[in-house]
């Protein structure tokens, strides 16, 4: 696979893990950038390991693994989505509404964990083409970390604009994420 071919699936990527970020900057009060950094990492450095872990799978047991990876991506997506929605549509007191809210490191492990589920599959599929795995791996993670980094500063600027109604829409967001991974497996969306 050449450099192009490579940044292009490693940008491809980082789509979910940009418009999960997008949702959860919009959530957040304000979020820094050193805050913006750190998801960045987190959804990075996961996300450049699952297709290391999806290519040792798919040297060894390809088919078991892509049968359930979608319908695990989509689990984890719609739980963490369904807290999202159900935390911003509880009536909070004013001041609690404005504080930050919670983007604790297991949350953002867990959401980056079913946003990178897919790249699993790619490193399945990449474990029968000759492809410096390795490289592609850190693309796939540098991707991701610029892209989730940019999606919390981003969606520090939608927060303010949609109040109260940011996290709900962060939910929704993820939730569709799963929906899409699942439905694409499924065969539905081409």
């Amino acid at each position: 696979m050449n450099l192009s071919a490579t940044l292009i699936l490693a940008f491809g990527m980082s789509m979910d893990a940009f418009a999960a970020s997008i949702g959860k900057g919009a959530s957040l009060h304000r979020p820094r950038f050193r805050e913006a950094l750190r998801t960045g990492l987190i959804f990075g450095i996961i996300e450049a390991i699952t297709p290391l872990i999806g290519w040792g799978i798919g040297l060894v047991a390809s088919k078991y693994i892509m049968a359930w990876d979608h319908w695990v991506a989509f689990s984890l997506l719609f739980i963490l989505g369904a807290r999202m929605i159900v935390e911003g549509l509880k009536n909070k007191p004013e001041e609690e509404a404005t504080s930050q809210h919670s983007h604790g490191f297991w949350i953002l492990v867990a959401t980056a964990v079913g946003t990178s589920l897919d790249a699993m599959a790619i490193g399945v599929g990449l474990a029968f083409l000759q492809v410096n795995i390795l490289h592609t791996a850190l693309a796939i993670g540098m991707a991701t970390m610029i892209m989730a980094t940019i999606g919390i500063m981003l969606g520090r600027f939608i927060g303010p604009l949609l109040g109260k109604w940011a996290e709900v829409l962060g939910g929704v967001v993820l939730i569709g994420i799963g929906f899409n991974i699942l439905l694409e497996h499924l065969g539905y969306i081409g």
